[in-house]
């Protein structure tokens, strides 16, 4: 099914008759066409198109939320003593999109019409995910409305297909057509088309009869119906093969075997919405990952992408050395406000492995600067995760990410940490947590006066495969560090900004850290952005006379940058105003009870979960644990499977890792484990099939 949504530049442009002449034409094509006027004030246009275009569908369908009072839709509803109801027009849409070939879709009013306080028809728009038709007079005035049009319907990120204009607003009965038509009549389509850069569809011409052979006669000459109709003609498909070349030619993709991706067909991300990406064919993929972690709100969401549409027009950035911006002031201080207590400033950065790297320089130099010469060495897990540049690789404990660059990092303390999944023998779940850290506790009485800083995971250690800690780690790992004088860095790139259920992982056992690392889901996925946030007292240890030298000698082009300060700004506005944290409980108790049938698979050995964080470890033997090798790339295969159904997955070696935006629906979450569940039974299928067939060939030749 193909859409496009109808608008007007202004009430009573002739959005109805536009609709019932493009459903008329696309009808003489051959296509199945549907109509859709999701929200009517007064008047009979659904009746209307119903019943001109010979249409099957109900019409409660067709016109799902209904006002008598022929008023601005916020005000006839209000009249009405109800609200219009957005998500029974999804569902109809939902409905009518499988019946037809294209649906056509017409809005009340324009764009900027407000259907709820703070929804307009242009947020409808968008979360249909729809391409835009805008109805424009022909004559005064109408260079200045249909432009606003395009530009806010671009501003929104809808895609404008083209302009139709409408005689049928100008036209009264017995007026010679050749009265009509003046010089900006003539000029204006041209004008619309140059300055708008945009497709013009041609002239609605007045008509008398809409008897659907009378349009075809009077409007097939003037409506240039195949414009609308190209970008569904094999174009997208063209423009596939284009970038697939240009990426294959001049790309380099991270953590990515660059052999493979240059005989593979890659997927081209073109747009996305709500839990979905969108590829350059129109394909839909739920977004099972977060783009990488860092997608909060769902994509496209309308406060963020206004909040820096809103700053771009202001300031794009300048520099943080010696000047400020008003929103990093704001978001800094917004960060303070809560973070755990007794974190009070902020530094900020690009990314995670910038905000681990300041995190560690900060932690070395403190006690540097407080004369403490001798705590040098940095502790970290043995399995950690810190990030790709050379200072938070050096706190990694991760073999295969790690090993290649052993001669370029500095050397560090690790703390031997279990999977508690793969405890030694006779080791058991939680008891062997806590001996690791008795033993830590013991190295810390003898080395506390040589290291600065211990830098952790809280809760969820993610790179190393969704390993998830027993409760009271984390306190007692604090309790050790505040002990032994030893500067606790908790790095909340991953988990931070409500992945596991609280605003911070540090929350769940009330701990604060003397330095917290956040990045990823910091701006909800909209632009790169880091922040170390440290006590006062860390902060003090670096204010002195200049002379001193004491300052805090880093820093980065694009530090506190306006517009990703911005966007993280209105993320956490967004958190506040849609009570995220508050709706995600029920659907994090429904992931883990979704998860719980993953078991009923034979090779699927540990489900691991805390909050909207989980990791599926896929075994060859469950009862050995033995691991499926490398080489066969079971949870690449898995990923690539559920690719088949619309799902983007991306495994951590033989771990399907599951990090949905907080924002998806219940509904969305149930397809996206029942895809996983199906791929992972497919896979081990396929492949156990292949080795028994290889076996019983290798019999039969001996």
């Amino acid at each position: 099914m193909k859409g496009i949504f109808i608008t007007g530049t202004d009430t009573g442009v002739g959005k109805t008759i536009a609709t019932l002449v493009l459903g008329t034409l696309l009808q003489k094509q051959g296509y199945n066409v549907g109509v859709m006027k999701p929200v009517q004030c007064g008047g009979d246009d659904a009746v209307f198109l119903k019943k001109s275009l010979r249409l099957s569908d109900p019409l409660a369908g067709i016109n799902p939320c209904f006002a008598r009072a022929p008023l601005s839709p916020h005000l006839a509803f209000q009249r009405a003593k109800h609200k219009i109801d957005v998500k029974k027009i999804f569902t109809a849409y939902e409905r009518l999109k499988q019946k037809h070939d294209i649906l056509l879709v017409e809005g009340a009013g324009g764009l900027m019409v407000p259907l709820l306080d703070d929804y307009f028809v242009a947020d409808l728009v968008r979360d249909l995910d729809l391409e835009l038709v805008i109805v424009a007079r022909s004559g005064l005035g109408t260079i200045n409305h249909t432009l606003l049009t395009i530009r806010q319907a671009r501003d929104q990120g809808i895609t404008v297909r083209g302009v139709l204009f409408s005689e049928a607003s100008r036209r009264k009965q017995g007026t010679p057509r050749a009265t009509l038509l003046g010089l900006p009549e003539k000029t204006n389509p041209d004008v619309i088309r140059r300055l708008g850069n945009v497709s013009v569809l041609g002239t609605i011409p007045w008509l008398k009869s809409f008897r659907p052979q009378d349009i075809v006669r009077r409007c097939a000459p003037t409506i240039r119906i195949r414009r609308l109709l190209e970008p569904w003609a094999g174009v997208p498909a063209l423009r596939q093969k284009q970038l697939v070349a240009w990426d294959k030619k001049y790309v380099w993709h991270p953590f990515t075997q660059m052999k493979d991706w240059l005989t593979e067909e890659p997927l081209v991300i073109d747009r996305a919405r709500g839990s979905y990406l969108i590829d350059t064919q129109g394909h839909r993929y739920l977004d099972g990952v977060s783009s990488l972690w860092v997608n909060v709100h769902g994509h496209g969401h309308r406060r963020i992408s206004a909040a820096v549409r809103g700053q771009l027009n202001k300031l794009e950035h300048s520099t943080f050395l010696g000047l400020s911006n008003t929103p990093a002031i704001e978001l800094a201080r917004k960060l303070v406000a809560i973070a755990p207590r007794g974190l009070a400033k902020v530094f900020y950065s690009d990314n995670g492995s910038t905000a681990v790297e300041a995190a560690i320089k900060i932690a070395y130099q403190y006690w540097q600067n407080a004369g403490r010469k001798e705590k040098r060495l940095i502790a970290h897990l043995a399995n950690s995760y810190h990030g790709d540049t050379l200072g938070s690789v050096s706190v990694g404990g991760i073999e295969l990410f790690h090993k290649v660059y052993r001669d370029l990092i500095f050397k560090t303390i690790k703390v031997d940490f279990p999977d508690c999944y793969r405890a030694p023998k006779g080791k058991e779940y939680p008891d062997y947590a806590f001996e690791c850290l008795d033993r830590f506790e013991t190295m810390l009485q003898k080395r506390h006066g040589q290291i600065a800083a211990f830098v952790v995971e809280p809760v969820v250690q993610g790179a190393a495969g969704m390993i998830m800690w027993p409760k009271g780690i984390l306190k007692r790992m604090r309790e050790l560090c505040r002990r032994y004088e030893v500067i606790f860095i908790a790095d909340e790139v991953a988990t931070g900004f409500g992945r596991t259920g609280k605003m911070f992982a540090c929350e769940h056992e009330g701990v604060s850290p003397d330095i917290l690392c956040l990045a990823k889901g910091i701006t909800a996925g909209y632009l790169p952005l880091a922040a170390t946030l440290t006590t006062r007292k860390i902060f003090d240890g670096f204010v002195a006379d200049y002379k001193e030298q004491k300052t805090f000698f880093h820093g980065h082009t694009y530090t506190g940058n306006p517009l990703a300060c911005a966007a993280a700004l209105a993320n956490l506005e967004v958190f506040e105003k849609e009570k995220t944290l508050a709706r995600l409980a029920p659907k994090i108790k429904f992931l883990s009870r979704k998860l719980q049938s993953f078991y009923n698979l034979l090779h699927v050995g540990d489900v691991r979960q805390r909050g909207f964080m989980a990791g599926i470890e896929l075994v060859r033997d469950r009862v050995t644990k033995e691991p499926y090798p490398w080489q066969e790339k079971i949870g690449v295969r898995v990923c690539q499977e559920v690719r088949k159904y619309g799902v983007i997955l991306r495994p951590l070696g033989n771990v399907i890792v599951l990090l949905p935006p907080l924002s998806m629906t219940m509904e969305e979450l149930e397809r996206l484990l029942d895809v996983t569940y199906r791929a992972i039974e497919m896979v081990i299928k396929k492949r156990d099939t292949i080795l028994n067939s290889s076996a019983e060939l290798s019999i039969v030749s001996l």
